[in-house]
């Protein structure tokens, strides 16, 4: 069972079938045992061509009743496979994206936490020990970013898996670096450290508000794709990085010191453990004015 609240400060308890079946699993030395074939790449990249496949559509209904999908949001069309549901793309508006220079975006749907980053480049989720440079593998790079934000955005099987930039600006080429596949669920974070473990891919973005800032993506159990567009060009806040085959996955953002404030409530909410629902492009935090 874990935390979230929404914006106006209500709190939810979350206990899904989904997550007494991690639990169990990521909670005893057997179910560690039966997760090892699962969390692998080829595991994973099997999955996911079932997922491609035209036979895995009988899925689609089960899962938006399950999950109370409202469909009134997206394209209408048929799709090919569960994996073409999966990744679904949202009528043009149907997120509004926050314009003013000086806010922050979210670039997903997501559960949010924001966390420090030391002056060591160290952070801590959930009482376990991340160094940026062992999520980078860069120690020159994680240094860029030492005293400033990690804003963590873990989406769930049942949100948008399509993600875009926080910000308009130059994006770098995209930086792959290889891992398995744990589920991003809170539970498995007691048992392994999943952010430096995961396959992930990140890019770096010269911002037109917020200087160089950091966003990767993450897989997750069963995802066996991390689909982004091309780097190495011009884009511009609210523009389409990329998306997610199937599975909950995550969205990290990096932002320097003294770039960017968080939200306030999403600060207090985190401190306290707790995730705060986000929409894709909604406000999370806001530029930091430098005192005269």
């Amino acid at each position: 069972m874990h935390l979230t609240s929404d914006r106006k400060g209500t709190i939810t308890k979350e206990n899904s079938m989904q997550d007494r079946l991690l639990c169990r699993l990521y909670g005893s030395c057997a179910g560690r045992l039966l997760l090892r074939p699962l969390i692998s790449p080829p595991v994973s990249k099997a999955a996911g061509r079932f997922l491609d496949s035209g036979v895995s559509r009988m899925f689609i209904a089960p899962f938006l009743r399950s999950h109370s999908i409202c469909m009134r949001e997206f394209e209408h069309r048929r799709y090919r496979s569960y994996n073409d549901f999966f990744k679904r793309k949202m009528l043009f508006g149907a997120r509004k994206i926050e314009r003013s220079d000086d806010v922050l975006i979210s670039p997903c749907d997501s559960r949010l936490s924001v966390y420090n980053i030391s002056q060591k480049s160290v952070f801590f989720i959930k009482h376990t020990r991340y160094t940026v440079q062992s999520l980078l593998r860069s120690r020159k790079l994680a240094g860029e970013f030492a005293g400033g934000y990690i804003w963590i955005f873990r989406l769930c099987v049942e949100d948008y898996h399509r993600y875009v930039y926080a910000d308009s600006g130059y994006v770098s080429k995209n930086y792959r670096i290889p891992g398995v596949f744990h589920t991003v669920n809170p539970v498995a974070n007691d048992q392994f450290p999943i952010y430096k473990e995961n396959e992930r891919e990140f890019a770096l973005l010269s911002s037109r508000n917020f200087g160089t800032m950091l966003q990767m993506e993450v897989g997750a159990l069963l995802v066996g794709k991390i689909e982004n567009r091309p780097g190495g060009r011009k884009v511009k806040r609210g523009e389409e990085k990329g998306n997610f085959a199937f599975g909950g996955s995550t969205v990290i953002l990096m932002t320097k010191r003294g770039a960017v404030c968080p939200d306030q409530d999403i600060l207090e909410s985190s401190a306290q453990g707790i995730e705060t629902k986000v929409k894709l492009g909604e406000r999370i935090g806001i530029e930091k004015k430098v005192e005269k």
